[in-house]
């Protein structure tokens, strides 16, 4: 008996691994799509936050959302 609980617990964290994999490919998508398309100050600002969402999954949609916004353009 014991021995089924603790693999029902472990596939309840694979899919809540999976569901958390999901959500953030999606964030960091809408955000390498966001950089893609939008109008920067300076031209090379769209490189470097190309390359940072590319080269640093885990903080760069982060920090893209929270110091990008103040480099575009309206």
């Amino acid at each position: 008996m014991t021995v089924l609980f603790v693999q029902n617990m472990g596939g309840g964290v694979l899919i809540l691994f999976l569901l958390f994999s999901i959500a953030y490919f999606i964030f960091w998508a809408y955000c390498l799509i966001d950089a893609i398309r939008s109008n920067f100050k300076d031209p090379n600002m769209k490189l470097i936050w190309i390359i940072i969402l590319l080269f640093a999954h885990g903080l760069g949609p982060i920090a893209y959302l929270i110091l990008g916004k103040d480099s575009k353009t309206n």
